[in-house]
């Protein structure tokens, strides 16, 4: 399928934040509960139509273990984007935000869009960082940031740049308006995503 531009992008964070299954629910509208960590980096494609224009995403998923850093580094060459994740359930991965966002600024153009993702959203019952902190994080560093749910699929089309309709997101007091979310039941909670 011919294509008017391609974008490429990556994901970044902590192993286990959800970054495969993030790219599973944007490229096949799938949640996988039980996930193997990646090892390197693993890739997804997806077409998409944006004001009439055909345009293909590539989606880079990096290795979040400190062992692959150096390997993932090379990545973030001619990356228009990043998804920089994190777990809101496990206070570390946040913590840990800065060294991906140094990592990030070091090695990509300094025209890169670096977008902050607290994943995870269906499990607020066990929320460990307050979306206020992500909000604040992403204001001090010049992030654009959104809290997401590769589970529910809660925010996944936006979160990769597409807005194609209402998605179905818990009801709670963070995420997006009430107009875009649903009050069903989620089901019960995900380890890995």
């Amino acid at each position: 399928m011919t294509y008017a531009y391609l974008f490429k992008y990556i994901i970044i964070g902590d192993t286990g934040v959800g970054k495969s299954c993030l790219l599973l629910q944007f490229t096949d509208k799938r949640f996988q509960p039980v996930h193997d960590l990646t090892i390197g980096v693993e890739f997804g494609a997806r077409m998409v139509n944006i004001d009439g224009k055909q345009i293909k995403l590539q989606i880079w998923d990096t290795a979040g273990q400190e062992s692959f850093r150096s390997i993932t580094r090379s990545y973030y060459r001619g990356a228009a984007g990043a998804l920089l994740v994190y777990d809101i359930t496990r206070r570390e991965t946040f913590n840990h935000l800065t060294s991906w966002l140094e990592d990030a600024r070091q090695h990509s153009s300094s025209n890169m869009v670096i977008m902050l993702i607290g994943n995870k959203s269906d499990l607020e019952s066990r929320r460990d960082v307050k979306r206020e902190e992500g909000e604040a994080f992403a204001r001090e560093h010049g992030l654009i940031f959104m809290e997401t749910s590769a589970k529910t699929a809660c925010n996944v089309e936006e979160a990769n740049g597409i807005k194609i309709g209402p998605q179905q997101c818990i009801s709670t007091s963070v995420g997006p308006s009430a107009s875009q979310r649903n009050s069903r039941d989620i089901g019960a909670d995900s380890g890995c995503c």
